[in-house]
């Protein structure tokens, strides 16, 4: 298991060899047949390679500042989180995630910087899981799910400054921004060509929620642009808005991802409103 997300491209980078990008330059004196074969296979080869170069570069630039130890999968689970959410009197998550499928309930906005809420949602079980670091000045940090060195992460991001708000009654605009403020966080200069390709307004448990479909370009530091796609949930719990984003590079959401980060973003819940989290949040106040 790796230790972090940066960890996890270090180790990938450290892996790719540039030999083997690239076939040695002495086949190219072989027969027509053989050199084309040659040069076809340096070509899917060097593909590979920057693909690779790509995720890993991803994976850096969407690490956290504020990384805390990730913790496996198993040590969470459908169970464990229903039993959060039942001593909040709250509905379980469905019974119906995929196989294959953790789950966790986790508060967020245990130190006095922010206002607690009590967040849920189902991952795979080969993904690890983030928390929230406490200190004496507070929380930083977020919950968050990922598969890091694929590049495949579901995040968990309160708007800012955002007043609590019907989202069903909400246009475009107002998802794009929240979403860019969501993927921005370390600065503008880390996307481009970012589009909402599909909203869909959904009830759950009563409250409300809208799916966003989502594109961008991630430009990252080793300058790199790498095409991402994802599925964000959008809901307004307490006296904010709320959102879990899931994105991985477009060309595994196209073959692979997209029924996880959409299983991921519609078992997505968050309460805020009418609990008592005292008894969740004195632990984190003892601690210093």
């Amino acid at each position: 298991m790796v230790s972090s997300p940066l960890s996890a491209a270090c180790i990938l980078l450290a892996n790719l060899s540039v030999s083997s990008a690239f076939v040695p330059a002495g086949r190219a004196n072989r027969a027509s047949s053989l050199s084309l074969q040659s040069n076809d296979s340096s070509e899917v080869s060097r593909r590979g390679f920057m693909e690779n170069l790509a995720t890993a570069s991803a994976v850096v630039a969407g690490a956290s500042s504020a990384f805390v130890a990730p913790t496996p999968a198993m040590a969470y689970g459908l169970g464990k989180a229903n039993d959060k959410l039942a001593a909040y009197g709250l509905p379980p998550l469905s019974k119906s995630l995929p196989n294959g499928f953790s789950a966790l309930a986790e508060i967020y906005g245990k130190g006095a910087n922010r206002s607690p809420l009590l967040v849920a949602y189902g991952f795979p079980l080969d993904w690890v899981v983030t928390l929230p670091s406490q200190d004496v000045n507070g929380e930083d940090g977020t919950i968050q799910a990922g598969e890091y060195a694929k590049g495949d992460t579901a995040t968990f991001f309160v708007v800012p400054d955002a007043a609590k708000t019907d989202v069903h009654s909400q246009d475009k605009e107002f998802f794009k921004s929240a979403l860019i403020a969501a993927i921005s966080q370390k600065g503008s200069n880390v996307y481009q060509d970012f589009k909402i390709t599909k909203l869909n307004p959904v009830t759950a448990d009563d409250d409300k929620y809208v799916l966003v479909d989502f594109k961008y370009t991630l430009l990252t530091g080793a300058g790199f642009e790498v095409e991402r796609k994802g599925v964000a949930s959008v809901t307004s719990a307490g006296e904010g808005v709320q959102l879990l984003w899931a994105a991985s590079i477009a060309a595994r959401y196209k073959n692979k991802t997209e029924g996880q980060l959409r299983a991921i973003t519609e078992s997505f819940r968050c309460y805020g409103s009418g609990l008592n989290f005292s008894a969740d949040l004195r632990p984190a106040a003892e601690d210093f």
